[in-house]
């Protein structure tokens, strides 16, 4: 079964400098129906205007993943980490007993589009701790790469959830095959482009969940660029 969520129907906010896009409830954006997805609690599509972005602020059990598709990000958290992050780059926190962070255009001309992803993590209160990671785009080029793991298997940032998060850019004509194990669910986020999974048309800023399959088959129409996260 796949349920699909329209770029359309998202929950949005935009000020000045910020135009985000909520896939569930988020901030003033409540939607009964969308509190989250499995363990996926958060996927937030951003867009900062040069130099622009959020102060410190505080967080705690949750893991959360930061995934750059254009532009830089400037990070700092209070664990010590800071860095810039790029396109292709996943940047992940576990927020545990809490920190706190913040995040900012890393230009103070040219705009960063991003996706912050929060998962419930499968133990509260534990160490803070952050990690990050640029990924090879030929990796990630007609296959589906492995970004993020509870393990850290195939060069993956490891998080404390069993969950596990896969980027891929699929060229137009392309298609891509990926079993899913029983009891697994998942779902896709496309940043940008058109596809079908098993059928089912997606374009850019659509999401889908995705229950009750036992292979997804990703065929491009147009060059795409998605994430996926396959869940219990």
């Amino acid at each position: 079964m796949i349920d699909l969520r329209p770029a359309a129907e998202r929950g949005a906010f935009r000020n000045a400098w910020l135009d985000a896009k909520y896939s569930f409830s988020f901030n003033n954006y409540y939607d009964p129906r969308r509190m989250g997805f499995r363990a996926l609690r958060v996927i937030n599509e951003d867009r900062f205007g040069g130099g622009q972005g959020f102060g410190m602020h505080p967080h705690d059990n949750m893991e959360i993943l930061t995934w750059v598709n254009s532009g830089a990000l400037a990070h700092r958290d209070s664990t010590g980490g800071e860095g810039r992050i790029g396109p292709g780059e996943l940047q992940a926190m576990s927020a545990g007993s809490g920190l706190t962070h913040s995040e900012f255009n890393a230009s103070k001309t040219e705009p960063v589009h991003l996706f912050q992803i929060w998962i419930q993590p499968d133990e509260e209160d534990v160490t803070p701790g952050y990690s990050q990671k640029t990924f090879d785009r030929a990796a990630r080029t007609n296959q589906l790469q492995l970004v993020a793991s509870p393990t850290g298997a195939e060069g993956s940032l490891k998080i404390g959830a069993d969950a596990k998060m896969y980027a891929l850019i699929l060229e137009a004509g392309k298609t891509v095959h990926y079993p899913v194990a029983a009891g697994r669910n998942v779902w896709v986020q496309v940043a940008e482009g058109s596809l079908t999974v098993n059928g089912q048309p997606l374009a850019t800023g659509d999401g889908a969940a995705i229950e009750n399959e036992s292979e997804l088959v990703f065929t491009a129409q147009a060059h795409t660029e998605l994430i996926a996260f396959d869940l219990k």
